[in-house]
């Protein structure tokens, strides 16, 4: 798995100035993004890219489309497998009403229906397992929805190339105390909670599922705003959960603000903490390079409790007795 995530930046620019056939629409209102695990980690991405342009857009992990879905609609499928049945659901739906719909998978189910139902497909190589094919479907999608998604080439560009300064700093060729994954790394016990402000939200979830996935510890996430109203009251007993805090350099200043209270009360109360910081940029680059820099971090914690990374036989378990 390392030696996938050592190519990210790679497999980045690599997608991103492939041949893939770009796709079209007019008219672009509302656009609905559908994955689950990985893909709905992309599906996060592009939310938060969009949050600030007049789309409405929705993420859907789950079976059932919101019900303002319409023929006008554009949904966008993603399943890295081709088989997750959630995602398969909303496919079918949506060629129900008749919606404007690609999907992206690495074969499967989903590309078969897709040729059955004249639906825009386009085939996305895994490399090595979903989560690890983070990048590769990404920059992939990044390119063909190019035409149809107001994000600027450069800002692709910027955070590929932030992604190939990091990897210096994070890869397996860097196993000293200067590398902020390994360091994070060795920091992680017990329970992580990950504290994070709105729009990285995406960086933050990725984190939680990585941290459930790679080194099968449990992890819970957090926005900083709604834990002042009610989840700081669990920090007045002793806890073995232990808080990560993933701050942006450009976060609000009423969430700055929020940021400097609660590290003051940590400190009052004698609880540990590690803080985590955005770079500056466009919210494509800060994504990436936190997804990239928390993701290792997880492969680094597997690998000091001894834990494979890549099994996940409980996943496995419940897809293999769903009817």
């Amino acid at each position: 798995m390392y030696k996938v995530y050592d190519e990210w930046p790679l497999i980045a620019r690599e997608q991103y100035g492939s041949d893939l056939e770009p796709i079209d629409f007019d008219k672009i209102t509302h656009i609905v993004f559908a994955g689950m695990g990985g893909s709905g980690a992309i599906s996060d991405i592009f939310s938060s890219i969009l949050s600030k342009t007049n789309i409405h857009v929705e993420v859907v992990k789950g079976y059932l489309l919101p019900k303002t879905v319409d023929s006008e609609s554009i949904v966008v499928a993603t399943s890295v497998s081709g088989n997750t049945e959630e995602t398969l659901s909303v496919l079918n739906s949506a060629t129900k009403l008749g919606s404007r719909i690609i999907a992206f998978s690495n074969g499967g189910k989903m590309q078969k229906f897709c040729q059955e139902n004249s639906i825009n497909y386009r085939n996305i190589p895994m490399r090595h397992s979903p989560r690890a094919s983070f990048t590769t479907f990404l920059f992939s999608m990044l390119k063909i929805l190019g035409p149809v998604l107001p994000i600027r080439k450069g800002d692709v560009i910027d955070s590929i190339e932030k992604l190939e300064k990091l990897k210096k700093e994070i890869s397996s060729s860097n196993l000293t105390e200067e590398n902020p994954s390994l360091s994070l790394a060795n920091w992680i016990s017990d329970i992580p909670l990950i504290y994070y402000p709105w729009g990285l939200q995406a960086a933050a979830i990725r984190f939680k599922n990585s941290l459930q996935e790679n080194a099968k510890i449990h992890a819970i996430s957090e926005d900083v705003i709604e834990a002042c109203h009610n989840g700081i009251v669990s920090w007045t007993k002793p806890s073995t959960v232990k808080p990560i805090l993933i701050q942006g350099e450009e976060d609000y200043i009423k969430t700055k603000e929020r940021w400097m209270i609660l590290k003051q009360f940590f400190k009052e109360n004698k609880i540990d903490y590690y803080e985590i910081k955005s770079i500056n940029g466009n919210i494509l680059s800060k994504l990436i390079h936190l997804i990239y820099l928390l993701d290792y971090s997880t492969i680094y914690r597997a690998v000091m409790s001894q834990i494979d990374p890549t099994p996940v036989k409980a996943i496995d378990y419940v897809k293999d007795r769903l009817g």
